[in-house]
């Protein structure tokens, strides 16, 4: 589906029309991957827009630019009220925000220090990552061939652009043999996540996650989720879990502002519980929409009201 054009983007500080907003093509970021990113969601509640978890998200991105050594030229929180500023201006109640932190353009070469660091934020109406049913009825997925980076080569608590180009190879697998994602593992061979989301599983009603330390990405909404199961009174455990823990599992779902939580019916051909969405993935789903509309006392200071 074509990408759909809101009015505004947010471009160092300035509403840009959505046609103007260009960048050189000498720019570093095209020639070296350089750049950071932040995907966010922006939901209708019953008591208004709010953008779910704005702060964690704004965080994760400025460790990321630390990581990389590309500090904003914008105070953190200066930039979360441009992200709530990007969303009023293109009056949209529900949106998903992509704030991106980028090497623009100056000189071309390794050394990326010459080059500005730049920002923008762009918004759009954006549906299900994995398409509406999947929430219900689940999806298929296989173990990728492509593991995650290897500890001390990429930073994989970053949310950096280059390293989504193993993510697409791990997307484009899975898609050319018949499966809605892939998962991947990590160099030793423990479950490290999807292209795009984390993973978790439940057996004997504990539910387990991959730890950080697996090449996995911080996810907010795996953050959200390990709490959520907390609350509900379920036992959390990140530990390191072999692949075949996968396939023997109870139930089996995805996290990410994206996916939200996706449940996995298949994994390489073999059906997971009872093939379809498992209870307590039905639980964890039902509180979380309850979040995301506002219906949850205790988790207000999740959203942030536009």
């Amino acid at each position: 589906m074509t990408l759909p054009k809101s009015a505004k983007i947010w471009m160092d500080g300035k509403m840009v029309d959505w046609d103007d907003a260009n960048i050189h093509v000498c720019s570093h970021v095209i020639h070296y991957g350089s750049c950071l990113f932040e995907g966010i969601r922006c939901y209708k509640t019953k008591k208004g827009s709010a953008i779910f978890r704005l702060e964690p998200h704004i965080k994760r991105l400025y460790n990321s630019a630390k990581m990389y050594r590309m500090e904003p030229q914008i105070p953190m929180k200066d930039f979360m009220e441009a992200c709530k500023e990007t969303v009023r201006v293109n009056k949209m109640e529900a949106c998903y925000i992509r704030p991106v932190v980028y090497r623009g353009y100056d000189s071309l070469g390794v050394n990326p220090f010459p080059n500005p660091v730049n920002a923008f934020i762009v918004v759009w109406e954006w549906g299900k990552y994995l398409g509406p049913e999947a929430l219900e009825q689940g999806v298929d997925v296989c173990v990728s061939s492509w593991d995650r980076i290897a500890p001390n080569t990429f930073p994989a608590l970053a949310k950096a652009g280059a390293n989504y180009m193993n993510s697409q190879l791990i997307k484009m697998e899975a898609i050319v043999n018949g499966y809605a994602e892939g998962i991947a593992l990590d160099t030793n061979g423990y479950v490290s996540e999807g292209s795009g989301e984390n993973i978790f599983l439940i057996m004997d009603k504990v539910i387990y996650t991959p730890p950080l330390g697996a090449s996995v990405l911080p996810g907010i909404t795996r953050n959200a989720v390990m709490d959520l199961a907390r609350d509900l009174g379920y036992k959390v455990a990140e530990q390191l879990i072999p692949r075949e823990m996968l396939y023997i599992a109870d139930e089996v779902f995805f996290t990410g502002t994206a996916a939200e939580i996706s449940p996995i019916r298949s994994i390489d051909k073999i059906k997971i519980g009872e093939g379809k969405r498992g209870p307590i993935t039905k639980e964890l789903q039902d509180l979380f929409f309850r979040v995301l509309d506002a219906d949850v006392k205790g988790r207000m200071d999740w959203l942030d009201f536009i």
